[in-house]
């Protein structure tokens, strides 16, 4: 039979590896993962948003920072407290050694035989009372003996207690460490993002950047010359008061003698007590002017923001607490209104800020890092509260 002939159409075949087709895919290609990656990149922030963002870090790092001064006083409390209880624990262990052997020799002048010697004895019972109960020895011993006895157990029994207190001191000491290395890398982590943020800015960024920053402190000085201004003004009318008071009652000399002459409106209201401790507080604090802030530190070469209010006032014989949020515990509150030179103003809703008012709208403070102590306004962070110590 002939071969039939193939009804199959020939397939026909197009070249698909054309170099100019390749290149426009190509192209094609890579401006549609441009446009994606543009698409899903995030906008540049605006000199404006590092501003907010670089404050709010230095403001959470101020915040750890007494996250950590808190810790650190905890640690060091509580490995005081562990190595107290540990001497005690030594002392006594010595102590029941002593009341051991001397029970030991009590057994053995009295019983001289036996498989188990009569110190073994002892060592194993529950309790000396009732080793001695059980041997009927209790009516052969002399009261000596018998004190010896109850003392001996008064001992044991202290100083199983003594050991549970260290073992829970031990455990509060190491939960304390933890604290401490932790709120240290959240103080590390923040300023390390700050730092990272800003040196992402170019030369021109960082221009705009101080202006922003150079309107800040202008607008937060302007508020405080202002303060100063109307601080004047009432001391000027309280002082016209008295005059016209004193001539009013015959006494025109003298005028003003026992008013004081701080600065502030109502210094004489605070009495002249806290006015001297002031006045030693600010000559503290005018003597740590262009020392570095320090996180965590307390002096005397550099500050944080509480260490420095803790030493000024201790210089004046107040013992303030370590951290912003029990210093603002401390004291009398005070309206900013109100403020006398000395008087703590704290800063920020989690007052993870302090600064020492020195009149005239203005205050001595350790402000952050990369900082030197300073005189500044106080209107240039939110201000929470104040209060007078001592």
């Amino acid at each position: 039979m002939p071969a039939l002939a193939s009804h199959r159409k020939p397939r026909s075949r197009t070249r698909t590896n054309s170099p100019a087709v390749g290149l426009t895919t190509a192209a094609i290609a890579s401006v549609s993962l441009l446009s994606a990656q543009s698409a899903t990149a995030d906008p540049k922030p605006s000199i404006d948003e590092v501003q907010k963002k670089v404050d709010d870090l230095y403001r959470q790092a101020g915040s750890a920072t007494q996250e950590y001064n808190r810790a650190k006083e905890s640690t060091a409390k509580q490995r005081r407290t562990v190595d107290r209880i540990l001497d005690d624990v030594a002392k006594r262990t010595d102590s029941l050694n002593e009341s051991r052997r001397a029970l030991g020799s009590y057994a053995a002048a009295q019983y001289r035989t036996g498989a188990v010697t009569p110190t073994a004895a002892l060592l194993f019972a529950d309790s000396p009372q009732a080793y001695f109960e059980q041997s009927q020895l209790m009516d052969r011993l002399t009261e000596q003996q018998r004190s010896t006895i109850t003392e001996f157990e008064a001992e044991q029994a202290a100083a199983a207690k003594q050991r549970a207190q260290a073992t829970k001191s031990l455990e509060s000491l190491t939960a304390s460490q933890q604290s401490l290395r932790t709120s240290k890398q959240t103080v590390q982590t923040k300023l390390a993002e700050a730092r990272e943020l800003l040196s992402q800015l170019t030369a021109e960024e960082k221009a705009r950047l101080a202006e922003l920053e150079r309107k800040r402190e202008e607008e937060a000085r302007r508020k405080a010359e202002a303060r100063a201004k109307a601080e004047a003004e009432a001391e000027a009318e309280r002082q016209r008061q008295e005059r016209e008071q004193q001539e009013q009652s015959g006494s025109g000399t003298g005028a003003g003698s026992d008013t004081g002459s701080g600065t502030g409106t109502g210094t004489g209201t605070a009495g002249g007590a806290y006015a001297a401790k002031a006045e030693k507080v600010l000559s503290f604090a005018r003597a740590q002017i262009g020392k570095p802030y320090v996180w965590g530190a307390t002096g005397p070469s550099s500050f944080d923001c509480s260490g420095l209010t803790q030493a000024a006032w201790k210089a004046a014989g107040v013992d303030l607490p370590r951290t912003t949020w029990d210093q603002v515990k401390a004291g009398q509150s005070v309206a900013t209104a109100d403020l006398l030179p000395g008087d703590l103003v704290f800063f920020y809703d989690d007052i993870s800020h302090v600064g020492i008012y020195i009149g005239d709208g203005k205050m001595i403070h350790a402000p952050k890092p990369g900082a030197n102590v300073r005189e500044e306004s106080i209107y240039y962070m939110p201000i929470y509260g104040s209060i007078r110590p001592a």
